[in-house]
């Protein structure tokens, strides 16, 4: 071996091994999946506008798979839910609800000492609190509510033009509705309204229909069905011919907590960084 290549391997010989240059990373080199970002942000969890020790006025339901839900997966047990149909009409239109409705009914009679739930048919969502049955009579007269909710209100197909249902919908249903609720609520009760998002919803102006009978919107936000596990919507004509799925089903709907004015933001309102990054009062919605 040529003397010079010996003294070079001499010198290499003695150099630490971390100290020895390191050989260069291929840029084809994969990381650890761990430190990829996820494409997806988490979601969120639902936002449940009320506690399972508050008094709660159903109003307007359908098949009563949401009043359903509210007992079984959230643990409510003073409930008065409420629907526009007979309950003849009802067993024709949605042959699920008796399902609903016994069980709902079992569980009163088997725990009635610590657990309060009435089912009440042919109720106006406008006229809540008068006579029976239109109103609802003493049981809903009496008041004392925290919460009085109203899921997906429609007045159903009286027309198909898009101005007149409109003018249905705000006037004759969500006017009538806000006057009646509002006086049955407790002092800081509120009234929750969950519509889907888009025209012709939109067109409704529920913000402004509310602020008309005194109420402001404390909070908003993304409605998500699946956190009220068995429930499905329902349309107010019934059950599509066949069990099939209605086509709007899938479609977003947002939910608003409205209070009385002055009552201030709710307590489980947080202000939302704008996009500066100061927190906002401004805004009530939630996601």
């Amino acid at each position: 071996m040529a003397k010079s290549k010996q003294q070079k391997l001499n010198r290499t010989s003695h150099v630490p091994y971390d100290k020895r240059p390191k050989p260069k990373r291929s840029q084809t080199t994969m990381r650890p999946a761990s430190h990829l970002k996820s494409a997806r942000s988490p979601q969120r969890a639902p936002s449940i506008p009320f506690a399972h020790t508050d008094r709660i006025l159903l109003v307007g339901e359908g098949d009563f798979s949401f009043t359903h839900a509210l007992h079984t997966r959230h643990d409510c047990r003073s409930l008065v839910a409420t629907c526009y149909d007979s309950a003849a009409e009802l067993a024709e239109k949605y042959p699920q609800s008796s399902r609903y409705i016994h069980d709902l009914e079992e569980a009163a009679r088997e725990n009635h000492s610590v657990m309060d739930i009435k089912i009440l048919y042919g109720v106006d969502a406008t006229k809540l609190g008068k006579s029976l049955p239109a109103g609802g009579g003493k049981l809903v007269k009496k008041g004392g509510f925290d919460r009085v909710m109203f899921n997906f209100p429609h007045v159903g197909g009286l027309t198909k033009d898009v101005n007149r249902q409109v003018r249905y919908n705000q006037g004759k249903l969500l006017v009538g509705f806000f006057k009646a609720a509002s006086s049955l609520l407790t002092p800081t009760g509120t009234i929750v309204v969950t519509i889907f998002e888009g025209e012709p919803y939109s067109l409704w102006n529920i913000r402004d229909l509310a602020r008309h009978v005194g109420l402001q919107v404390g909070r908003s936000f993304k409605f998500q069905p699946e956190a009220y596990q068995g429930y499905r919507h329902a349309r107010t004509l019934g059950n599509i011919d066949g069990g099939r799925g209605w086509k709007g089903e899938g479609r977003d709907a947002r939910t608003y907590v409205f209070e009385r004015k002055g009552m201030g933001r709710t307590q489980t309102q947080q202000a939302k960084p704008t996009r500066d990054g100061n927190k906002s009062s401004d805004s009530d919605e939630d996601d």
